[in-house]
């Protein structure tokens, strides 16, 4: 691997760490604040929990922080990843627990900015959501659960040392669940950036393909881990005691309800569950499991009349969540003006767009009025910042739907390389649609929506009649075809 590659990751990396001193507070800091479970014990658990998260699970998440912005170029990559964690060591270092998550969104957000990429409002506003929904959720669950347990054990009447060894192995346990979660939900916010510029190539072990995926986020955990080890102490302390005291029941409440909470946003097969049964689809996005647990420490606070709770700490922790993508947005854009400036470096790819008589036919198709791309047809752009300058100074309707619109006119130049088969994970995209894709080889389109067409002729790439649950089927069906695309795409 290139010596250079090697530097680029190494922000990644860096945010792992950020996210290993910072983030194993919300796991383990109210077992080790309240003197029931070891730092190094909790640092082990954590560790080789997180670890098995990320690989097994971590990549549902990666795929929606993915849309926010699609990072190019490993340079940009680096510089994101880089402000990120910057912006969570920086308020880690004064002992605020801020969210890991928050900071990359504001790092993308950045990146967005700087290369002229619109943001996608509707991705945004999705994970925003989440913001708001995940300490209210934590709060729910931790409540119903803190009354249960506290009359479950008036009844029990358990010995006080019985209770005590219950309790240490109740949070051990809970902190296991919890760190496995916070590895499936989180390692997305460490590697979501390099997923398109991922330097690994796939390889065969032990009777399975190792994917360039798993093989990243295998990495980041590790640096995860590292992070847990070395400098999370404070932090675990500062949500162990800080926020309000607790008792060793209540803070195995907070981290299950913590857990459960991270679980619901990273679980593929809890969507899949809620959506057979008639339930609302809970978006796979990165949460912040400092969040969730401030959420669960007032949720039980509240069951107390809410007289123990700290609010001067609590302000201090959701201004840390203001200041956080705030604060990574801005280094960001300084720091990808260096990059790009001082050191020469590629931080972005500049995009093609055209709108040829074949897009313009293709939105027609779609239901648009097309007398709005006269003004479009003919010209090239580099970026969908200047595709939607033009529409705005036309006062067009169309300038709403930007997003399709780049979809629709980006030049991809995908080529079904025989050669490039060879890359394609059978067991991640199924035997029958491998042989479909053999069907096209040697062929080549210029749109991403001619090569989707040439697809659906075959059975195992077409969409279903939309339900709930087909809905979930389709949605695979076109994380499998945006991943095709990257992969025989001649810009790549």
């Amino acid at each position: 691997m290139d010596i250079f590659v090697l530097i680029f990751l190494s922000s990644g990396l860096f945010l792992g760490w950020s996210l290993g001193a910072n983030d194993a507070a919300n796991v383990f800091g109210t077992a080790v604040g309240t003197r029931m479970v070891k730092f190094t014990t909790a640092a082990i658990v954590c560790s080789i929990f997180v670890v098995l998260g990320s690989v097994i699970d971590g990549a549902g998440a990666a795929h929606t922080l993915g849309k926010l912005g699609a990072v190019n170029a490993i340079a940009g990559a680096f510089v994101v990843a880089f402000s990120a964690a910057f912006s969570v060591y920086s308020m880690v270092k004064i002992g605020v627990n801020v969210s890991t998550g928050q900071a990359v969104v504001g790092a993308i957000v950045g990146w967005n900015l700087f290369s002229g990429n619109v943001t996608d409002k509707g991705v945004l506003l999705k994970i925003a959501s989440t913001w708001v929904m995940c300490p209210l959720l934590a709060a729910a669950i931790a409540i119903p659960l803190y009354i249960g347990i506290k009359k479950f054990l008036s009844v029990k009447k358990y010995h006080i040392l019985r209770l005590d060894a219950y309790t240490r192995s109740a949070l051990i346990l809970a902190g296991a669940f919890g760190s496995y979660v916070l590895g499936a939900n989180n390692i997305a916010n460490v590697m979501g950036v390099f997923v398109p510029v991922s330097p690994f190539t796939s390889f065969e072990a032990l009777g399975r393909e190792i994917t360039s995926v798993e093989q990243l986020f295998f990495v980041g955990s590790i640096a995860i881990a590292v992070g847990v080890f070395t400098y999370s102490k404070r932090a675990m302390m500062t949500v162990g005691s800080s926020i309000m005291s607790m008792s060793p029941v209540a803070a195995w409440v907070v981290v299950v309800a913590h857990s459960v909470v991270l679980f619901i946003f990273a679980s593929k097969s809890l969507q899949y569950f809620l959506v057979s049964h008639g339930l609302p689809e809970v978006p796979l996005v990165p949460v912040s499991s400092t969040q969730a647990v401030v959420g669960a420490v007032v949720g039980i606070g509240l069951t107390k009349g809410g007289k123990g709770i700290k609010w001067s700490v609590i302000g201090r922790i959701c201004r840390g969540w203001v200041v956080a993508p705030t604060y990574a947005c801005l280094i960001c854009v300084i720091c990808l003006f260096i990059v790009k400036n001082v050191f020469d470096q590629k931080v972005y790819s500049e995009m093609l767009y055209t709108f040829t008589p074949e897009v313009i036919a293709e939105a027609k198709n779609r239901g648009y009025d097309v007398k709005d791309f006269k003004m479009l047809q003919g010209k090239e752009y580099h970026s969908n910042m200047q595709i939607k300058k033009d529409l705005s100074s036309h006062n067009s309707a169309l300038v709403k739907n930007i997003v399709e619109l780049t979809s629709l006119s980006e030049v991809v130049n995908v080529y079904v390389s025989p050669a490039r088969m060879d890359n394609i994970d059978v067991n991640w995209y199924g035997v029958d649609r491998i042989e479909s894709v053999r069907e096209l080889e040697g062929r080549k389109f210029k749109y991403q929506w001619q090569f989707r067409k040439a697809l659906r002729k075959f059975e195992p790439w077409q969409e279903k009649e939309a339900t709930p649950l087909n809905n979930l089927y389709n949605k695979e069906i076109e994380q499998r075809f945006e991943s095709l695309v990257k992969e025989f795409s001649l810009n790549k």
